[in-house]
């Protein structure tokens, strides 16, 4: 490979939470046991040298000002979208800057919901779409993920329909591809999900965050490109954050068609007068969208591919009364541990205890609403996927510390 997705980088103290900070450790890692990075939705990979070359261009310039974004900043934009996705009819006047995914969440449910109205999401449900609806006052219905037979998560459409008319809902909240499902929704599902929200009118905001991390065998279907009326009513949210490892510098965008839709929540968006680009922010989108970045991310999905081959073949093999679903985009894991705690006598604290002992800091996966559940991040060079699946065997899952 052209880029180096195998050196086991060292973050410590380099302002990175997935190593400097253990979420909730109820019990300490055992002396002597480095520690493996699995929890927070971050990659420990070196991310695109064309971004550091963008920003360090920028950088050796003293002066940065109050700015406009370049026209190079929506340029890339509207190539990366039409190269990677097929989409066309795309103008600089349908994106917008946004500080994050969620913010955008929060502007849009702002300008079409009032406090205490319902807003429908699936579940399971990224934590994040949790907080930031009910910290303004609007009030979650959940419409639960079922799988099928060959163990692929699905939409309930008729459970859609009946709670949107019994909640009287008019906005909603999709997640393509999902987190933390790893569903990569193909055409037909997407079809079937915005003919429901046509006929309830509601406004679709939906979170494509993930749409760049796609695994081999899979596409990514743009929500607005299903149809005329889906690009009319749909608040589609992007970032160069997720895709190259670039939380911590801030910035995201949205694409919306509809004029109505986007004065509206470039309105509520702008009225903290904190929704601003930071001028490195766009240099990194900037040193991402070139031809280096698109064979990067090629790069990456391969290698991600790999990892979650790997870690599916394995716990499916080894750890018996654990399943999932084999996720088809994202590098997320969500295991359902209900058998094996069952089985072996063990609460699911227990479980996440032992994993965290012996380094694995994976995440708890309650929040996001299935009790047994712990989310696992594979974003990590194979080396720590296969250091990690081991020590799960060898001192969690296996019979010799069960008591």
């Amino acid at each position: 490979m052209k880029y180096d997705f195998t050196t086991i980088m060292d973050r410590v103290g380099k302002d990175a939470i997935a190593v400097d900070v253990v979420p909730s450790l109820p019990v300490a890692v055992r002396e002597g046991v480095s520690v493996i990075p699995m929890w927070v939705a971050d990659m420990n990979f070196a991310t695109c040298p064309s971004i550091q070359d963008a920003m360090i261009q920028r950088i050796q310039h003293p002066a940065f000002g109050y700015f406009e974004p370049r026209k190079e900043y929506y340029d890339l934009i509207i190539d990366w979208h039409k190269n990677r996705n097929g989409v066309t009819g795309l103008g600089a006047e349908h994106i917008g800057y946004e500080n994050s995914v969620l913010g955008c969440v929060n502007s849009a449910l702002t300008a079409f919901t009032a406090p205490g109205e319902a807003v429908l999401l699936h579940s399971p449900t990224y934590i994040g779409f949790t907080s930031c609806i009910e910290s303004i006052g609007r009030k979650i219905i959940l419409s639960d993920l079922v799988m099928d037979a060959n163990g692929r998560w699905r939409m309930d459409y008729e459970d859609m329909d009946r709670k949107i008319k019994e909640y009287n809902i008019h906005c909603v909240v999709f997640c393509s591809p999902h987190n933390p499902c790893g569903r990569v929704w193909e055409r037909e599902e997407i079809e079937k999900a915005m003919d429901v929200y046509r006929r309830n009118e509601c406004v679709v905001i939906s979170d494509e965050i993930w749409s760049d991390i796609i695994l081999e065998g899979h596409k990514h279907i743009p929500t607005q490109s299903i149809s005329e009326d889906a690009r009319n009513r749909t608040i589609a949210v992007y970032a160069p954050t997720k895709t190259f490892n670039l939380a911590g510098l801030i910035g995201s965008y949205h694409i919306i068609y509809n004029k109505m839709l986007r004065d509206r929540v470039e309105k509520c968006s702008g009225m903290t007068h904190y929704n601003q680009m930071n001028i490195l922010s766009m240099y990194a989108l900037i040193g991402a969208y070139q031809p280096e970045g698109y064979e990067w991310v090629d790069e990456l999905r391969q290698v991600l591919t790999e990892n979650v081959n790997y870690a599916y073949d394995y716990i499916t093999e080894h750890f018996k009364g654990v399943s999932l679903a084999k996720p088809e985009g994202t590098y997320m894991l969500y295991l359902d541990c209900e058998k094996w705690c069952k089985a072996h006598n063990k609460t699911l604290d227990e479980l996440y205890k032992a994993g965290l002992s012996v380094g694995v800091i994976w995440q708890d996966g309650r929040p996001f609403h299935r009790p047994y559940s712990i989310r696992l991040n594979l974003a990590v060079p194979t080396s720590l996927v296969k250091e990690a699946m081991d020590r799960l065997d060898k001192y969690v899952f296996s019979n010799t510390l069960q008591e």
